[in-house]
C-alpha cells in the first residue's frame, strides 16, 4: 500500500517514549550511532511532538526545504532520501512504537493519499503493540543476576568499554545476525536521550524499560560520568539492570489499559493492602474495591490476587 526503500521501527518505553527494541534496514548502518544521536536531536517531525496516531512526511514539515531537519541535512542528504514518512503509535495510555519510512531519490516524495493510509492503520497497530507488551507479564524464569552491566560511550556515541556480562544482554536485547556481534542499538537510544535533554530538545528521562525474555524486564540508562558544564565531552555511561517491582507495575498497568484509580489499587495491592486497608486508604467501599479488583482481573487475563501480583512484580 505504501512503497518505501529503508525503515526505522522503534518500539519505545510507554511512559519515556525512549526507544527500546529497535528494527531497522537502512543504507547507513555503519553509521547507526550517528543516526540514532541525530534523530533524538532534530525537532522536525520528533515522535514525541506528533499527535497520537500522528503521520507526518519530512518535505511537508518543512515546506520543500528538507535542510530545516538536522537529521537531513547532517546525514540522509548523503544518502539521497528525498522524504521520509514519520508514523507514532500513541494512546492515552503512553507511546509504544515509532516508524520512519524512508524513500531514496530527490523527487520520490510520500502522496496525501499515502499519510492518510498510515494514519487509519495507525491506532490498530499502536493497540496490538500494547496488547503484545502486556503479554510479555509473565512470571519470569528464574535466572542467575549478572554482576555490573555498563557500556562506557563517549559523547558521539561511539562504543568505549563495556562490562564482561554486558555483551550477553545486548545479544538478547537486539538479536544479531549470525555471529556476529551485538549492536548496543537500546544503549545508543537512551544514550542519545540524555543528549536531546542536554539540548532541551525533550524533557523526558534517559530511561528506558524493556522485555528482555522470559518475562524478565530491565531498565536502560544513560548519564554524564562527569558533569556536562564542567566537562562537555564527557563519556555516557549506559546500566543495564534488572527493573524493579515498581518499574514492572508502572508498564504493565499501561499495557493493559487499567485506569488511573485501578492503576492505585494495584500499587497498594502491590504493597500488601488487604480490602479493608484498601478501601480506608481509597476512601472508598470494599464493594467498590472488589469492583475495581474485577475489573483489573478481566483486563489482565488473571484470576486472583496472587496471580496478578505474581504478573505485575514478576515474583
Amino acid at each position: 500500500m505504501v512503497g518505501f526503500d529503508a525503515y526505522a521501527w522503534l518500539l519505545t518505553d510507554p511512559g519515556t517514549c525512549v526507544g527500546s527494541a529497535p528494527l531497522a534496514d537502512v543504507p547507513c548502518l555503519p553509521e547507526l550511532p550517528r543516526l540514532i544521536r541525530l534523530k533524538y536531536l532534530t525537532v522536525v517531525n520528533r515522535w514525541t511532538g506528533l499527535p497520537a496516531g500522528g503521520v507526518a512526511t519530512l518535505v511537508t514539515a518543512t515546506g520543500g526545504d528538507r535542510s530545516r531537519s538536522r537529521l537531513w541535512r547532517e546525514l540522509l542528504e548523503a544518502y539521497q532520501v528525498g522524504d521520509v514518512a514519520s508514523v507514532v503509535f500513541r494512546d492515552r495510555h503512553g507511546c509504544w512504537g515509532f516508524l520512519d519510512l524512508w524513500r531514496v531519490g530527490a523527487a520520490r516524495v510520500f502522496t496525501a493519499a499515502e499519510a492518510a493510509f498510515l494514519a487509519g492503520v495507525a491506532p490498530a497497530v499502536t493497540t496490538a503493540l500494547r496488547r503484545c507488551v502486556a503479554a510479555t507479564f509473565t512470571p519470569p524464569v528464574a535466572a542467575d543476576r549478572p554482576g555490573p552491566v555498563v557500556l562506557l560511550l563517549s559523547a558521539d556515541l561511539r562504543l568505549l568499554a563495556q562490562t564482561p556480562q554486558t555483551a550477553a544482554y545486548l545479544r538478547a536485547l537486539v538479536p544479531p545476525q549470525r555471529d556476529a556481534a551485538p549492536v548496543p542499538a537500546g544503549a545508543y537510544n537512551v544514550a542519545a536521550q540524555l543528549l536531546a535533554a542536554e539540548a532541551s530538545v525533550d524533557r523526558s528521562p534517559a530511561v528506558a524499560r524493556v522485555h528482555l525474555s522470559a518475562g524478565r524486564w530491565v531498565s536502560l540508562r544513560a548519564a554524564r560520568v562527569a558533569d556536562p558544564p564542567a566537562k562537555p565531552r564527557a563519556a555516557i555511561a549506559v546500566t543495564i539492570e534488572q527493573a524493579s517491582p515498581q518499574e514492572r507495575l508502572v508498564i504493565f498497568a499501561r499495557s493493559c489499559a487499567l485506569t488511573s484509580r485501578e492503576t492505585a489499587l494495584l500499587r497498594l495491592l502491590s504493597a500488601g493492602s488487604d480490602t479493608r486497608e484498601l478501601a480506608r486508604r481509597m476512601s472508598v467501599s470494599q464493594h467498590t474495591v472488589q469492583d475495581h479488583l474485577k475489573s483489573i482481573f478481566t483486563k489482565t487475563g488473571t484470576r486472583s490476587r496472587r496471580d496478578l501480583l505474581a504478573r505485575t512484580l514478576g515474583g
